[in-house]
């Protein structure tokens, strides 16, 4: 049985943009839960999670202004395992091939932080939309297009190959490579060196969860 490292959590930053992306989706989303005085993110975090829980549970039309604001805050989680509470609701509300074509986004020219957000925030893109009251608010009350699993998969993992291998962060690499394909024909051809240079970076480094990682990847 293979026991995987958990993730390291993230290297501390200068600013920790969490606390505003919560106190955005409670303004946006009209959740109602109040931030008490010497309150810490963390446990404001599980308030604001629960509370949007809950309102996906209820029939309910989100405004469109609630996407960004939810990817926002998902980005910004630090947790990989809350942060799924975001990307749910904002995967019912607005649709599979929308929230992925923002992460792409993220990853592709946010700071280290968000790119790095946007790999822990994909995992969960495959959830099953189990939310069929929800619903973005338009002229008609749209909803998202038909669901389709694969959509956006190839071109995240292709820019996330590139973004392993381009970029030094730490972050970013510990956040991108448990989701990363190690093996050629999971790419068109061009790409089949940066595959090799991707496993070389990874056994050679000096952070040990990139080095386990590797391992257990290419041996699956």
């Amino acid at each position: 049985m293979r026991v995987f490292m958990a993730l390291p959590a993230p290297e501390a930053a200068d600013r920790d943009p969490f606390g505003q992306c919560l106190a955005d989706v409670v303004r946006v989303l009209g959740l109602g839960v109040a931030r008490e005085p010497g309150t810490d993110d963390p446990v404001w975090g599980h308030r604001v999670r629960a509370a949007l829980r809950e309102a996906c549970e209820r029939e309910s039309a989100f405004p469109q202004e609630a996407f960004e604001v939810l990817l926002g805050a998902a980005v910004n989680d630090s947790n990989p395992s809350f942060n799924r509470w975001f990307v749910e609701a904002a995967l019912n509300g607005f649709g599979r091939g929308r929230v992925r074509s923002r992460l792409i986004g993220y990853l592709r020219t946010g700071t280290d932080a968000e790119r790095a957000g946007a790999a822990r925030a994909w995992y969960w893109t495959a959830l099953p939309l189990d939310h069929p009251q929800l619903r973005a608010a338009g002229p008609a009350g749209d909803r998202p297009e038909p669901d389709n699993g694969s959509v956006g998969v190839r071109e995240w993992h292709e820019a996330a190959l590139r973004e392993f291998v381009d970029n030094e962060h730490l972050d970013v690499r510990r956040c991108i490579l448990p989701g990363l394909p190690l093996r050629p024909s999971a790419y068109p051809a061009e790409l089949h060196p940066l595959v090799d240079k991707a496993i070389a970076i990874a056994r050679s480094h000096p952070d040990e969860y990139l080095r386990h990682r590797v391992e257990h990847q290419v041996r699956g």
